[in-house]
């Protein structure tokens, strides 16, 4: 599978546990599986760090005596922002590192640290939802993707939220080694089979706003949770126990879109699954999806995310989307 591949995950005091651990330990699961990567944590002085969850980190080497050349550097977030902005001599050596690595990532709001340091002007970036805004307020030279798993713009692969550190890393794997080896490490962490990056991070539910009466949310939950299921209005209505005027009121106040939208968009997004990481006929994933016909279907994903299931599933079948690079349709 070709030589050995340096990784080098940077390390530094308040920095997330699982924004360093989840990237290596998807490194570390593919070495087991035939891979040869050399994982190394790098911390400034090579001294332990206390990570943002009080859990102290060990270190193997000292920033300053890692050479730049490596296959890829990783930069984990911290959940305080400004004070690794501040950090003068992380950033210097961030920014020295990734002059000479194949590949400079970002865990989630580890993409404050390489845009402090200069390496996202004229890019396009992800980072954690809740964090997009800010990040485009600060630095209005990077062109923000506010919804992407993860992005790629040349050298640079920045992630999402957290967890995202993970897909980010197995798309990394596939790049390297191939979608087979790639979905063999998800299996192994348990985790689902590679998230495109170009994948949206927000569910249908986050879509519809997160706080909701005691009335709507078993409604909402009902549709999620089987979206083949009767979910006409007057269905939606007799289990609320209301008016179908006043659950389309309900659900305009609380989510902002009516129960169609709500119902479609659900099915939508059960259908991406089932399209990602399963290979059942169009027709079973329309059923299963609560379509009734591929027709349906089709116009469905046409109006929502601009490509027939078909050319989705061929899309985003494996990771591939961060060799493309793109956005979310």
């Amino acid at each position: 599978m070709g030589g050995t591949r340096e990784v080098v995950v940077v390390a530094y005091d308040g920095v997330r546990l699982l924004d360093v651990t989840g990237p290596v330990e998807v490194f570390t699961v593919a070495d087991e599986h035939g891979a040869d990567y050399r994982v190394r944590i790098a911390s400034p002085g090579g001294a332990d760090v206390r990570t943002s969850s009080g859990v102290r980190l060990g270190a193997d080497v000292a920033l300053a005596d890692v050479a730049p050349g490596m296959h890829v550097l990783v930069v984990p977030g911290a959940p305080d922002v400004a004070a690794s902005e501040r950090n003068t001599a992380l950033l210097a050596e961030v920014r020295r590192l990734s002059a000479g690595a194949g590949s400079t990532a970002s865990v989630c709001a580890g993409a404050f640290v390489l845009a402090a340091a200069g390496l996202l002007d004229g890019c396009r970036a992800a980072t954690h939802w809740d964090l997009a805004e800010q990040l485009a307020d600060r630095y209005p030279k990077i062109d923000v993707d506010p919804e992407s798993i993860f992005v790629r713009d040349g050298a640079i692969v920045t992630s999402a939220g957290v967890t995202s550190g993970i897909d980010l890393a197995l798309g990394l794997v596939e790049e390297d080694h191939g979608p087979e080896l790639a979905r063999l490490v998800a299996k192994h962490l348990v985790v689902f089979l590679q998230r495109p990056g170009g994948q949206s991070q927000y569910s249908v539910r986050l879509r519809g706003g997160g706080r909701h009466s005691e009335v709507l949310r078993p409604v909402l939950d009902g549709v999620v949770l089987d979206p083949a299921g009767d979910h006409s209005l007057a269905a939606m209505a007799g289990r609320a126990m209301l008016s179908v005027r006043q659950l389309t009121r309900l659900f305009r106040d609380e989510t902002g879109m009516s129960p169609a939208n709500y119902v479609e968009l659900a099915r939508v997004e059960a259908a991406q699954n089932l399209l990602e990481t399963g290979d059942e006929p169009l027709d079973v994933v329309a059923r299963r999806a609560g379509f009734g016909s591929p027709e349906t279907m089709r116009r469905a994903f046409l109006r929502r995310l601009g490509m027939p299931p078909a050319a989705y599933r061929g899309r985003f079948r494996t990771s591939g989307a961060l060799r493309e690079g793109r956005t979310a349709p």
